[in-house]
């Protein structure tokens, strides 16, 4: 019998490696219009988004939004939203990403408090669904499509 691996490369998966953070997040390194950056990936947060500071970083181009973002212990939190923008993740390659940007302070002060590397952003559920993603918990890999 094959391996879990070997069956999703012989499907034409590409494998990601996933590094647990001293806060059990799994953090992986993406490129986002050919910049790289620091990434927690979240199955829990519907869309990607980065912090306001790394907007130009990563050469975004946003315009406010009206949706209000809520999560990791905040709510009401204004946004902006970057549309068309390309995410390489490996060998791996999503040509039209929207992005929200809001105010991950909260998220980073968190991780800071707990001796972990602050993130320019997490990547979500549009990212797993675009990707028909597949996690392998016990090799802390991420296999996209």
């Amino acid at each position: 019998m094959a391996s879990l691996r070997e069956f999703l490369i012989e499907k034409g998966y590409t494998r990601v490696r996933l590094f647990p953070t001293v806060t059990n997040h799994l953090e992986m390194k993406a490129k986002i219009n050919g910049i790289e950056g620091s990434f927690i990936l979240d199955t829990g947060a519907s869309s990607s988004c980065i912090d306001f500071s790394h907007g130009t970083h990563f050469e975004l181009i946003s315009e406010a939004s009206e949706v209000l973002a809520a999560g990791a212990g905040a709510t009401d939190m204004r946004t902006e939203l970057s549309q068309g923008n390309s995410l390489t993740i490996g060998k791996w390659t999503m040509k039209e990403l929207d992005i929200v940007l809001f105010d991950l302070s909260n998220v980073n002060t968190a991780l800071e408090n707990h001796n972990a590397q602050p993130v320019h952003g997490i990547l979500g559920a549009d990212v797993l669904n675009g990707g028909r993603g597949i996690i392998d918990y016990k090799y802390n890999c991420l296999y996209l499509k």
